[in-house]
């Protein structure tokens, strides 16, 4: 939350604010998230406007979760650019607008929450990767391929061909 009565009303009029909150409660998604508690560093312009305060800037946090493809531990930087419009209570943009198409104002307070939740949520990878060419897991017995052998490899027979195995002993290999 800011509260704008130190900073005025006076179009043209600006201010920088450096904030560093902690992450609520599930500010992630499936796979990647930034931890609660872990810091977020808002570096902040507000400039009063005719019709409310315009708030940009940069969002910055370390965000971590699990590879998609391999499962490992990943951490990654998040920097995303905000800016966004808070109209004032009872001006122009409450007759020319939808309630959810402008943030508004709650009198002197901006809510920075909703805003910074809905910048940064969509910049997040929705299938983090340690490295771009993780091959993943063997998915016959679950092992890292990066750990195992170039000659790893399971046999798996066609279910139509099985019981010719059976009744012919398997292949030289099993004798």
């Amino acid at each position: 939350m800011i509260d704008t009565r130190e900073f005025g009303r006076s179009p043209g009029t600006s201010r920088n604010y450096t904030r560093i909150p902690p992450a609520p409660a599930g500010f992630g998604i499936d796979m990647v998230r930034v931890p609660e508690g872990e810091p977020i560093e808002l570096d902040l312009l507000l400039e009063a406007v005719v019709e409310g305060v315009l708030v940009s800037g940069t969002v910055r946090a370390n965000a971590s979760g699990e590879c998609a493809r391999c499962l490992d531990a990943i951490s990654e930087d998040v920097d995303v650019e905000l800016r966004e419009l808070f109209a004032y209570p009872d001006s122009a943009t409450d007759t020319s607008t939808d309630e959810d198409e402008v943030s508004r104002m709650s009198g002197d307070l901006i809510d920075l929450e909703p805003v910074v939740r809905d910048t940064v949520l969509p910049s997040m990878p929705t299938a983090p990767l340690c490295s771009p060419d993780c091959p993943g897991l063997c998915s016959g017995c679950g092992a890292k391929w990066a750990d195992l052998g170039p000659e790893h490899h399971h046999e798996t027979i066609d279910p139509r061909w099985a019981a010719l195995r059976e009744r012919f002993g398997g292949t030289e290999e099993e004798k």
